[in-house]
């Protein structure tokens, strides 16, 4: 197993705490295995939901985050995804930047994104299965989602058209949430 700071394909550099994980995967002539998660191997992290989903070609969810905010450990299962983390810690040098990667089934890459950051991704291929690990619970009532496309951000989301949720679609930008002081 290799884990490295993820290096933000955006120009933006390094972002502290984002790690690109490329686990050890043992293949013959029926397939493969590999280890998603081994607590002695990975930073010493407590899971406490495991989700996954599937979408279609151009699908973006996100920009999510939420109070008490969640750790992610990302993967893709099947297809192809850009998965983006954009950084949200009030005392961070790096505020409001963000750091996009390509995960795929193919290359059983992962993305572990801690406390701090808001995510989203986009799928870049005909469908994709999506499944991450959270540190903490899903709670509704303490979510925020911000804009996809906020120029603030200036995210390059790798699709001209994607297809939103109503949700995403009416999301407020960051200087919204700035000024609810929910960071």
């Amino acid at each position: 197993m290799k884990i490295e700071n993820a290096y933000c394909n955006n120009g933006g550099g390094l972002i502290s705490g984002l790690k690109l994980i490329e686990p050890e995967v043992f293949g013959d002539k029926r397939g493969w295995f590999l280890e998603t998660w081994n607590e002695k191997k990975y930073e010493p992290l407590t899971f406490c939901q495991d989700n996954m989903s599937f979408s279609k070609y151009g699908t973006l969810r996100g920009l999510h985050m939420q109070k008490p905010s969640q750790g992610k450990l990302v993967q893709v299962i099947q297809g192809k995804i850009y998965d983006v983390a954009v950084d949200l810690r009030l005392e961070s040098p790096t505020f409001g930047k963000w750091c996009g990667v390509f995960l795929s089934g193919e290359t059983k890459k992962q993305f572990w994104i801690p406390e701090g950051f808001a995510h989203g991704f986009c799928v870049v291929s005909e469908t994709a299965i999506f499944s991450y690990k959270c540190t903490a619970y899903y709670n509704p009532k303490e979510e925020i989602s911000i804009l996809w496309n906020d120029p603030e951000i200036g995210i390059n989301w790798q699709t001209l058209e994607p297809l939103l949720s109503d949700k995403d679609a009416n999301a407020k930008p960051l200087s919204y949430w700035k000024e609810q002081n929910v960071f």
